[in-house]
């Protein structure tokens, strides 16, 4: 009886569908990893664009509330990296942020979503521009399938009060790491 119960188990686990794991990309970023110079910053030197990046994501698990986006450079020369993205109480039926998502004033954002301030001073994206002759530097690109509906954060909130109210409310992350240097 044990062998026919499990030759039966096995038979339908076949036919059973696979759980998607939480996934985040981008469309603009080729297979090379490295940002186009459109995504990056029109500042401290650097001439690109400052336009966010299209970010897409699947597998967002059944019991998730909202969605949280950061991006986050690990390489900064500062001593604890530096902020430069963060979207927050995104819907979880959403699936994506357009090219340009994360301008000043959330024109771009599903309704209800906040961008907090990044470390350049701004509630809004700010793109990669690590220093002259630096390597390149990592830019982590992380959605987070969050367990509440909205995050107790605003636009004068800092990564770290974002990253501090993950830390207590998230079900699961993945995340996406692509590079830029000059």
């Amino acid at each position: 009886m044990n062998a026919l119960r499990f030759c039966l188990l096995l038979t339908l686990s076949a036919f059973a569908s696979p759980v998607a794991a939480l996934e985040i990309s981008s469309p603009a970023v080729g297979d090379d990893r490295i940002i186009p110079d459109k995504f990056t910053a029109n500042a401290f030197g650097c001439n690109g664009q400052n336009i966010s990046l299209p970010l897409t994501w699947k597998g967002v698990p059944k019991e998730a509330k909202s969605l949280t986006v950061t991006m986050y450079d690990p390489d900064a020369p500062t001593g604890s990296g530096f902020w430069h993205w963060e979207v927050a109480n995104l819907p979880v039926s959403t699936t994506e942020l357009p090219e340009g998502a994360g301008e000043e004033g959330n024109a771009k954002l599903p309704k209800g979503a906040v961008q907090a301030r990044n470390d350049a001073g701004t509630a809004a994206y700010f793109g990669p521009c690590p220093p002259k002759g630096d390597k390149r530097h990592r830019y982590i690109f992380t959605i987070f399938a969050v367990k509440s509906d909205r995050l107790d954060i605003n636009e004068n909130s800092s990564g770290a009060v974002v990253g501090f109210n993950l830390h207590f409310n998230t079900l699961e992350k993945a995340s996406v790491t692509y590079l830029y240097g000059r």
